[in-house]
């Protein structure tokens, strides 16, 4: 995995390194087909691609399932915000160093600081909320679930994101929502993670 701080200590997470990748090869026109992401990958991102005309596709939380859409989609980028990334041209899997060299690269041939390359990509605040579960409890499927997402998608207006997700490791939901108001979004992550709650309470009797 990877992770960047230039010199005045600001750090920068994987969707920022794929991005400033991503845009110079775009720049350069050697990039092949599209871009993979997760299900976990930061949702300015997404839109910023789709400004550029430069496909993008989420895959599961994991590098082997961004590895396994990007050959599915015979594309060489993709990568997780935690900093895994894949450049399938220098390797068959992520490798710090050699995705460490791909940003270098980026910034020798734009002759620019990397704050600078990335500028154009604001991240949005996300907010994750993990509620946990009682044994055999299905709180996705619950209709009030459903609506308190469903509300705040619409809240959202298409400049932001809800993603519920159980954990793979845990008995818990993972409650993440992104959005431009930082205010909002905490707002509406801890409204739908109290009807998750609601919803995970076994029934007497």
């Amino acid at each position: 995995r990877l992770a960047m701080a230039d010199r005045d200590g600001r750090l920068f997470d994987g969707d920022q390194l794929l991005y400033a990748i991503v845009k110079h090869r775009h720049e350069a026109g050697r990039l092949r087909g599209g871009v993979a992401g997760t299900l976990m990958t930061n949702f300015a991102l997404e839109r910023r691609f789709a400004e550029m005309g430069i496909p993008f596709a989420r895959a599961r939380v994991g590098d082997r399932y961004v590895l396994e859409l990007l050959l599915e989609k015979k594309w060489e980028c993709g990568g997780e915000n935690s900093g895994h990334i894949l450049c399938l041209d220098c390797h068959s899997t992520g490798d710090g160093i050699i995705s460490a060299l791909q940003v270098l690269e980026a910034l020798v041939a734009a002759g620019g600081t990397l704050a600078d390359f990335t500028r154009e990509l604001t991240l949005y605040p996300q907010v994750l909320v993990n509620v946990r579960l009682e044994p055999g409890v299905d709180a996705m499927k619950d209709a009030r679930v459903q609506a308190a997402v469903a509300a705040a998608e619409a809240q959202l207006a298409g400049r932001g994101r809800v993603l519920l997700r159980p954990s793979g490791t845990e008995p818990v939901i993972r409650v993440m929502v992104e959005g431009e108001d930082p205010a909002r979004v905490r707002s509406l992550a801890d409204s739908i993670a109290a009807t998750v709650r609601s919803a995970a309470q076994p029934v007497a009797g």
